[in-house]
């Protein structure tokens, strides 16, 4: 699974001029499925974007985390980020996980983030329209794999 994060002072997203999920000062998290991942990779990733250090401590240094800070999580499904853009000018979608899948472990990660901070999202297939503040800026990409 994959996340791209990045650190907001505010963040929202849109669908069919209602907004759906929304949060203050956090982390703002595009989701990506790909096709081998399981369970075990929505628990891996939702604790590395909880304990990720991208917020300043007293002296200035990136070293709290989302729940060190109590920050609010905005988690948004993207299968775009599992596409294999290594050749031609079209990515190709065939490494992101089916939409049954991609839905599920999304959930799964939601459901494992909401049990330690707040968490809000976008919604699962839909067009969307995210709007944010970026703080920084600050953007990282995490990508957790199968073991083996």
């Amino acid at each position: 699974m994959i996340a791209l994060i990045q650190r907001v002072a505010e963040a929202a997203v849109t669908v069919d001029g209602e907004v759906v999920g929304a949060i203050g000062p956090g982390v703002l998290a595009l989701i990506g499925v790909e096709r081998s991942d399981d369970d075990a990779q929505a628990a891996r990733l939702a604790e590395r974007v909880l304990s990720y250090r991208v917020f300043a401590d007293g002296d200035g240094r990136m070293n709290l985390s989302l729940l060190d800070v109590n920050g609010a999580l905005l988690a948004v499904p993207q299968f775009t980020l599992a596409a294999d853009t290594e050749k031609g000018n079209r990515a190709s979608l065939s490494g992101a996980a089916s939409p049954e899948v991609g839905a599920r472990l999304f959930n799964r990660f939601v459901e494992l983030a909401g049990q330690k901070i707040r968490v809000s999202t976008g919604r699962f297939g839909a067009h969307m329209k995210v709007s944010l503040v970026n703080d920084g800026p600050v953007t990282f990409w995490l990508q957790v794999r199968p073991l083996g």
